[in-house]
């Protein structure tokens, strides 16, 4: 089993990219169902830093013509989340009257989501939906749909494929979890 360290922390392979890979088509499958012959072009939501690369594997899987727009919403230090989320960037293109996918990398407390949906709506999205890598049911307490889930983890503090400790660890192909 791979090992890296990062800063003062060790971390193991947790999800190999090969599996990571197949839920992604998985996942692509579902959303090319539901939009599948659509006259409109929807918005694919990149949540920077941490879904660049779930964005970037996922949209060369769907069939359907759609648009990047960014933003970037904070709540995390180091390990943990604040539990305040603070937009760093906002919504890089107009949304108004736009369905809307939110492309998320994980999806754990849920706050972000909340936060996000609400943007969605004050920005006039006709509809929003969550796609999320990966979902944390054990922290996940909130009441929004996730429409989307790739892959369901327990509540393990994991990096790599976009996810960060500190900044660092996103360029990693596989996901990692603290290796205790």
């Amino acid at each position: 089993m791979e090992k890296v360290t990062l800063k003062d922390k060790t971390f193991r392979t947790f999800i190999p990219y090969e599996k990571i890979s197949s839920a992604i088509d998985d996942v692509a499958v579902k959303i090319n169902a539901d939009f599948n012959g659509c006259t409109d072009v929807p918005i694919l939501l990149c949540v920077l830093n941490g879904s660049i690369m779930f964005m970037a594997e996922l949209m060369k899987r769907l069939t359907f013509n759609c648009q990047v727009v960014s933003t970037k919403l904070t709540s995390y230090a180091g390990t943990s989340t604040t539990g305040r989320v603070k937009t760093a960037m906002g919504l890089t293109s107009d949304i108004r009257g736009r369905r809307v996918i939110i492309i998320e990398d994980i999806v754990d407390s849920g706050n972000t989501i909340v936060e996000l949906k609400e943007i969605m709506k004050e920005n006039g999205a006709a509809e929003s939906y969550v796609c999320t890598m990966l979902l944390k049911p054990d922290a996940f307490k909130k009441d929004v749909k996730i429409d989307y889930v790739a892959m369901e983890i327990p509540n393990d503090f994991i990096v790599g494929f976009g996810l960060d400790y500190d900044e660092l660890g996103r360029n990693l192909k596989d996901i990692y979890v603290l290796d205790e």
